[in-house]
């Protein structure tokens, strides 16, 4: 069984009583705007998104909702802005720092536009809201008095939980300062039932308070709760059955850990089902928001269709971390493995891969049709003296019809990019129309054999197709013994300049045949 297959009939066996009455399930997952979104929050929406897609199918009246926190301080600075210009922000609720560029709200609404975006663009629909609508509305202000008011259960959980010791003075709630406006420095110390005394002193990551100390209510938008403590608080307030976390959340002692804890003891809530996932890592390594490592999520849906991000985001279990290298192999890689899982399903092979293939079309995948292998398409498009369709249409052996043309200048739209911005050098390649390049004059007896050999086919034959010369090319190395590494890069060397390219039959199919006789001409000599 698929794997969200398999946790939707988890969640179904789970709720099926609660199922039952008239409340909607509630499916959530948020994502703090504190800088452009890195492509490793997409996992996140795409495991609770496609669990929630399957539990609609299945007839559950769900919400599948995505918070953007816009409540949190801001506590670094994004990597591509000066830090002497935003410092003076650190400490101030996302919402009411200023938007890096026209056009926005503020910071947190300039950061989420595009991430919403990707979000929809990739298929999935949550219903967003923001993280201070919450509080500003009052709906927190329940969970806030009860976390206040119980700060000794709190305390005792993060430490037996988490080992975390707290001071006996401290509470689970940020002021936010009367004076300077800012969140992310002040200290509770004191709750009288009503208000809370608090200092505005320093904050994470260099922010400076202004020295204030006063009394404030929490309530309605004037505090915010610590994030162990406001992640169960929700829980409670939007009233959420499904909600999973990174797997490093949800390990022994972890936050999750300590926010289940505080779920039953503090707010009398049950726990949401977990769905625990792996990281999305950028050349191996995880991924900072507003430290600009990595590749973001706008960065790679220009890389790749919608379908192949859902591929490379549903395809990868989620306990297992998905790897994404814009310069290497991952583009090619994944495009090869969205074409092996669609034959699949188009033979009605009826496996895991054919329901992936499945989804990442929201159950309505396209007919079967001829797909160019991405890493052919990124080579034609380099030879300026090909036309892409017609190469296409002779390796399909017939016309392409309009969603195979439609396939087609996709796959070329996203090469070029690829080949512009990140592909390695090897899938880089140049024609050398003019004259032999230089690398190639210094060709061993042996390969000049096996290339007057093949000079000489192509003069007695017209018919030049790949089929054809990659038959031809493989007898001429039966023939002539040549080792087979040192006639292809013979092949290469003397048209590309380098000792590796595509598949050498295809190749040499697409060059004009006198330009193809007088270059092999030109090696032999």
């Amino acid at each position: 069984m698929f794997w969200a297959d398999s946790i939707a009939a988890e969640i179904l066996e789970r709720y099926r009583e609660a199922l039952k009455g008239k409340m909607p399930l509630i499916v959530r997952d948020e994502k703090t705007a504190s800088g452009r979104v890195h492509i490793g929050s997409m996992r996140g929406v795409a495991v609770h998104g496609i669990v929630a897609d399957i539990l609609k199918s299945h007839g559950v009246d769900l919400k599948f909702l995505y918070e953007i926190n816009d409540f949190d301080p801001m506590d670094g600075i994004p990597a591509n802005l000066p830090e002497s210009e935003w410092k003076q922000y650190l400490g101030l609720p996302l919402n009411k720092v200023p938007s890096p560029a026209p056009g926005a709200k503020n910071f947190a609404e300039y950061y989420a536009a595009e991430f919403m975006r990707i979000i929809t663009e990739s298929g999935f629909t949550p219903e967003f809201y923001r993280a201070s609508e919450l509080y500003e509305s009052g709906n927190m202000n329940e969970v806030i008095r009860l976390a206040l008011d119980r700060a000794d259960a709190i305390r005792r959980i993060y430490l037996e939980v988490s080992g975390s010791q707290k001071p006996e003075v401290w509470l689970p709630i940020s002021i936010i300062c009367s004076d300077c406006g800012k969140i992310g420095t002040t200290q509770a110390f004191r709750w009288n039932g009503e208000q809370v005394e608090y200092r505005c002193t320093k904050g994470p990551g260099g922010a400076e308070g202004c020295g204030h100390e006063g009394k404030r209510s929490p309530f309605d938008g004037n505090a915010k709760l610590p994030w162990k403590v406001e992640w169960p608080a929700k829980w409670k307030v939007v009233g959420v059955q499904v909600e999973g976390a990174g797997k490093d959340h949800s390990t022994k002692g972890g936050a999750r850990d300590v926010a289940n804890h505080i779920a039953r003891e503090v707010f009398s809530v049950d726990t949401p089902h977990d769905i625990p996932y792996e990281f999305f890592l950028v050349g191996g390594e995880k991924m900072s928001s507003s430290k600009g490592k990595g590749s973001s999520a706008a960065e790679v849906a220009a890389l790749v269709p919608p379908s192949i991000i859902r591929l490379a985001l549903l395809g990868t279990l989620p306990h297992r971390a998905i790897n994404f290298d814009p310069a290497g192999e991952t583009v090619p890689t994944w495009f090869d493995w969205h074409d092996k899982i669609a034959e699949k399903y188009w033979d009605t092979v009826g496996d895991d891969d054919a329901r992936l293939f499945e989804l990442i079309y929201h159950h309505q995948p396209p007919l079967k049709q001829f797909l160019p292998r991405f890493s052919s398409v990124a080579f034609v498009v380099q030879m300026q003296h090909l036309n892409i369709h017609m190469e296409f249409e002779k390796m399909k052996g017939g016309p392409l019809t309009a969603e195979e043309s439609a396939t087609l200048s996709e796959r070329a739209k996203y090469a070029v990019q690829w080949l512009k911005e990140h592909a390695p050098e090897r899938y880089r390649f140049t024609l050398h129309l003019d004259t032999i390049p230089e690398s190639a004059r210094t060709l061993s007896h042996d390969q000049k054999t096996a290339l007057k050999q093949l000079l000489a086919f192509v003069d007695m034959h017209k018919d030049l197709e790949g089929q054809v010369l990659h038959t031809a090319i493989h007898e001429i190395r039966k023939t002539t013994g040549i080792d087979p590494k040192l006639f292809f890069s013979a092949i290469y060397l003397i048209f590309l300049g380098r000792d590796s390219g595509p598949q050498a039959g295809w190749f040499l199919s697409t060059l004009d045949r006198s330009f193809l006789i007088k270059r092999l001409q030109e090696a032999i000599v």
